[in-house]
């Protein structure tokens, strides 16, 4: 029981209004229906006993913990997603930086776990199928942690529908479909994010219930406590994968609504009372989630010092504060007159250029200058030398011969002594684009067009133009068109190498490049030789941040090309396709990501049904029927109706993207169906509830209490239902665990749907007459 609590603030009412003017929900007091705990059935007695929901509780975490560590040593190989997640976990140990689009809290647990159990980050996980035990790797340890997290979800589950009323037989249906769902247990027995994800979301789900029934005991401790806990968990969910952010979306809303039921006059609050509870939740559904999950980055740029994989997905800026990083060691301020070689960020490419010039004629009739070449070139060559003309007078000597940004410059082509050049020219390729070619640099009639500002991305005026860190972008003087590339390659005329071109964009993001090599320099210090250890720099972690995050995103989105196991969203729920996720071809052994179907085709049915259940409802009480009591009316709302925001705001959205999809994107969403699917079979089996299931307060009237009764056809619908998912189970388990091995007919039996992509399949003959 919670400790007493201020009286709400009330706006002053007259006596006559008193009496109906009290703390209410439909889903806490029963109008007209009062029954005894005495009156149901022995069964539902005996269930509803605190020593029966432990026992039951007990029961399934132990089946739990069983069923996902059974064979975890099973395959000892790498397994689809392990060469990412697994390998981020050894960069943690090496301290390595790596980039990836999901945020690091996930991967910081296990580069913890690997950490404790001894792994030295020596292995990289670099092909499925690579053998861990060959090359000594405790991937059973690491393997642990999902299994526990996914083991200690079926619990949570179990408490979620004890605490939102619902009784010991209908907690223990929902929470056996995610026990003896071959998915789930799937992702749990693998190196892989989902679990903790499917985790930290069950326990936001568990943790704001826990804060809404206490809504009559506002800003008690324990009301403090579960709020802070749903913002904590809310941001360990958005922490672990980049759809967690689903699941604050999801709190979001249902705050939302909790704000606007406060808002109504009619509950008798004042708006100090209303601003009393936003600020309140704004601090622990905010403010506290936002620090932890700024916490797990602060963690992960303090861990990840060292030059990584990651290092060319960041700024210069950023690569610059990483132990032994190339732009860190090599980067030198560039002067006047240096030769250099320069790289288009993205396509890796040289500019280049030769004596050979563009035809008089393109294959689609249009006329080109007939200039010397200026292409894009893969590989070092002497062609790629470029000088760097001042446009100004210089001092002798000193800093003033170092090149700035806005600088206006030349770049003379030193093999042909010919100096850059674009101009109102259609290029090859492009014809939007304006053609890159070269002028003789002792003819002065074209000086204008050889003129370029230096733009160096992110910089201040005055700073210096340096190697390998100045990430820059050169616009043409009179025509503010950017130096650009792209992939397609010129004809045979140009030795197919990538064409150059202007961008009319002249901050095209695209148009990127940087100065890959100093050929020789006038510079003080001369060239570089041997790497002299340098001091990384430091920005600030909210620079970092923000600069990942972004990343982050686009990344996210880019992920659009082709996988022979993506899925479309409205595929998910019917388990149309799933995931090969392993294969041993000698033995014939495979793991297959893919739900159990009897108890991913329930839950759409429970779907369904509520859907029916609620639009019937609502179509009968528009011509005055009351085919529903308030009590069970009010549950399936308020309930049932958040188990169903759960599962549209985890599903709903994927229809919007276009990125790579796949079937275990789903799983929030199926644990949600899970809930949901418990609360229709409630409703379907008995025409009471249990409430009131919030904390009566000091000042709440309380009404008649009633209990829900599903009497024995509870356990045994349950009962036979669970048997028949744990068959289902058991005969897809092959495919789960990767073993045993199957012999092609043994695979075709277990193919349930025809769009299942099983491997080892038996060829089908069709019998001749």
């Amino acid at each position: 029981m919670a400790s007493p609590s201020r009286p709400r603030q009330r706006i002053k009412v007259t006596p006559a209004s008193t009496a109906g003017n009290y703390d209410q929900d439909d889903d806490d007091h029963v109008h007209a229906i009062y029954q005894s705990p005495n009156s149901r059935s022995a069964f539902e007695r005996v269930l509803d006993t605190p020593q029966a929901s432990a026992a039951m509780v007990g029961v399934l975490t132990a089946i739990a913990f069983a069923l996902r560590f059974y064979k975890i040593n099973q395959p000892d190989q790498v397994v689809f997603d392990e060469v990412h997640f697994g390998k981020f976990a050894s960069f943690y140990i090496t301290r390595e930086y790596y980039f990836d689009v999901h945020p690091p809290f996930a991967k910081l647990l296990f580069g913890l776990t690997g950490w404790f159990v001894g792994f030295d980050g020596h292995f990289t996980f670099e092909n499925i199928g690579d053998s861990y035990t060959d090359n000594h790797v405790p991937y059973v340890g690491m393997r642990a942690l999902p299994a526990i997290l996914g083991s200690l979800t079926i619990p949570v589950v179990y408490a979620i529908m004890k605490e939102t009323g619902y009784s010991t037989i209908i907690a223990a249906f929902s929470a056996c479909i995610i026990l003896f769902d071959n998915a789930h247990i799937a992702q749990s027995r693998l190196i892989l994010l989902d679990a903790t994800l499917v985790f930290f979301m069950s326990l936001t789900i568990y943790s704001y219930v826990r804060f809404r029934k206490l809504r009559y005991w506002e800003f008690t401790v324990e009301w403090w406590s579960w709020l802070i806990a749903t913002g904590f968990f809310m941001a360990c969910t958005w922490g672990a994968k980049v759809n967690g952010i689903l699941t604050v979306a999801t709190i979001g809303i249902a705050v939302l609504v909790d704000l606007w039921d406060i808002l109504d006059h009619k509950k008798g609050f004042t708006m100090e009372h209303f601003w009393k509870h936003f600020m309140a939740r704004a601090v622990g559904l905010i403010v506290v989630p936002f620090i932890i999950y700024l916490s797990f980055f602060y963690v992960h740029f303090a861990v990840l010092t060292r030059s990584g994989t990651g290092d060319s997905f960041m700024s210069p800026a950023f690569q610059e504060t990483l132990i032994g990083n190339e732009l860190l060691m090599n980067s030198q301020e560039l002067r006047y007159f240096d030769v250099v070689t320069m790289k288009h960020k993205d396509t890796k490419v040289y500019l280049h250029s030769h004596p050979d010039h563009y035809p008089l004629q393109y294959d689609d009739g249009r006329i080109s200058s007939q200039g010397q070449q200026v292409t894009g070139y893969g590989h070092d060559d002497i062609n790629n030398h470029w000088q760097i003309i001042p446009t100004k007078a210089l001092p002798e000597a000193g800093r003033g011969r170092v090149v700035r940004h806005d600088d206006v410059i030349q770049l003379l082509h030193i093999n042909t002594q010919t100096l850059l050049l674009t101009h109102d020219v259609a290029s090859p390729l492009m014809p939007t684009n304006q053609e890159f070619t070269t002028w003789p640099k002792d003819d002065h009639t074209r000086h204008n067009d050889t003129l370029f500002y230096l733009n160096i991305i992110d910089a201040d005026s005055e700073d210096p133009w340096k190697s390998k860190s100045s990430y820059f972008r050169l616009v043409h003087g009179p025509t503010r068109v950017s130096m650009w590339t792209h992939s397609k390659q010129l004809p045979e005329w140009a030795f197919k190498q990538q064409e150059i071109n202007g961008n009319k964009n002249p901050t095209e993001k695209s148009a990127t490049w940087f100065v890959d090599q100093v050929i020789s320099t006038e510079s003080p210090e001369g060239l570089s030789g041997e790497q002299v250890p340098k001091e990384p720099k430091k920005i600030s972690f909210f620079r970092k941040f923000a600069e990942l995050q972004l990343l982050m995103l686009q990344h996210n989105a880019g992920l659009t090309s082709s996988h022979p196991y993506a899925s479309g969203p409205i595929n998910w729920p019917f388990l149309i396709s799933g995931i090969s996720f392993w294969t041993e071809n000698d033995a014939q052994k495979q793991i297959y990501l893919i739900g159990n179907i009897v108890g991913w085709w329930t839950c759409v049915i429970a779907l369904s049904i509520y859907v029916g259940i609620m639009g019937a409802d609502l179509l009968a009480r528009r011509r005055g029927i009351e085919p529903i009591p308030d009590a069970a009316r009010g549950r399936l709302w308020n309930s049932a109706g958040f188990f169903l925001l759960i599962w549209a705001i985890h599903y709903l959205p994927f229809f919007l993207m276009s990125r790579q999809l796949f079937i275990h994107h789903y799983l929030p969403s199926h644990l949600a169906s899970a809930l949901l699917a418990g609360s229709v079979l409630s409703f379907i089996l008995s025409d009471t509830v249990n409430y009131p299931i919030s904390i009566v307060g000091r000042w709440t009237k309380l009404r008649k209490s009633e209990y829900a009764d599903l009497g024995m056809k509870g356990p045994v619908v349950v009962g036979v239902f669970t048997f028949i998912l744990f068959l289902m189970f058991v005969y897809m388990a092959p495919l789960t665990y990767g073993t045993p091995g199957l012999d092609g007919e043994t695979v075709n039996a277990k193919r349930l749907l025809s769009s299942w992509t099983l491997h080892f399949a038996a060829k089908e003959t069709a019998e001749v007459s």
